[in-house]
């Protein structure tokens, strides 16, 4: 059987107890389906609950209403921030995930140098993460998630807090990683044009609370380069994408 990574949300709701401020409901009717190999990126409006969608299918916080299936073998996850241990070297951040799933060491020591050599990295094994620019951290953060061999990768906004010509390299990256690792990705943005770079879906959410307003196909062949930026195909996706987006505003 092949391998698999699929989500699905049915009728998804999640609602926090605001002590003192009354109940703050953050996502609500969420049906959404994901299937294997598909990138999908999430936009909507700041506190729609995008990320909270995120944790909800990482299995970091618990629906409160419907039913979420994942569907993978392995999944990854990589965070707003590249989270990496500032006393161990890079060799041994990317070693993490996998050495707290309990994979032996020769084998997780061959996918970290493996995933180093993926993101370009070969050559800063041995250095500490203040050593690097903010760009090399997050490569970093991506090797760790591919040490995890993930069938199914969720990232919250990982570029988010980079300057524009690294994110825009970044994004880049991200899709030759796509490409030669045939995951499916779940990617949460603010950045309309990022989302219309990267994803064959793009799913527009509404103010909060947090539902599907729109899918939107994007019928962009794969690989993408830097020059599809360029062209009025894509700037006419990005104005349907920002059209939707203030809709649901």
């Amino acid at each position: 059987m092949s391998a698999v990574g699929e989500i699905s949300f049915a009728g998804v709701g999640k609602r926090y107890d605001g002590t003192g401020t009354g109940e703050v409901v953050a996502l609500a009717d969420i049906d959404l389906r994901i299937g294997n190999g598909e990138f999908v990126a999430v936009v909507g409006p700041s506190g729609c609950g995008k990320s909270t969608l995120l944790r909800v299918a990482a299995g970091l916080e618990q629906a409160t209403a419907g039913r979420v299936v994942v569907e993978a073998d392995s999944v990854g996850f990589i965070f707003q921030e590249a989270t990496l241990l500032p006393w161990r070297k890079v060799q041994r951040n990317v070693e993490l995930g996998a050495e707290l799933r309990g994979i032996d060491r020769p084998t997780r020591r061959a996918r970290a140098t493996r995933a180093l050599a993926a993101v370009g990295l070969a050559d800063f094994a041995t250095k500490l993460p203040g050593q690097l620019s903010g760009g090399m951290r997050m490569r970093v953060s991506l090797a760790r998630a591919l040490t995890l061999e993930p069938r199914l990768l969720l990232l919250d906004e990982p570029f988010g807090a980079l300057d524009e010509i690294t994110r825009l390299s970044m994004q880049e990256e991200l899709l030759r990683l796509y490409r030669d690792n045939a995951f499916t990705a779940l990617f949460i943005t603010h950045s309309v044009s990022e989302a219309v770079f990267l994803a064959g879906r793009v799913v527009v959410m509404s103010a909060r609370p947090g539902r599907v307003h729109e899918v939107i196909d994007i019928d962009l062949p794969y690989p993408r380069g830097r020059e599809l930026r360029f062209e009025p195909a894509f700037t006419a996706l990005v104005s349907r994408v920002s059209r939707s987006l203030k809709e649901a505003s």
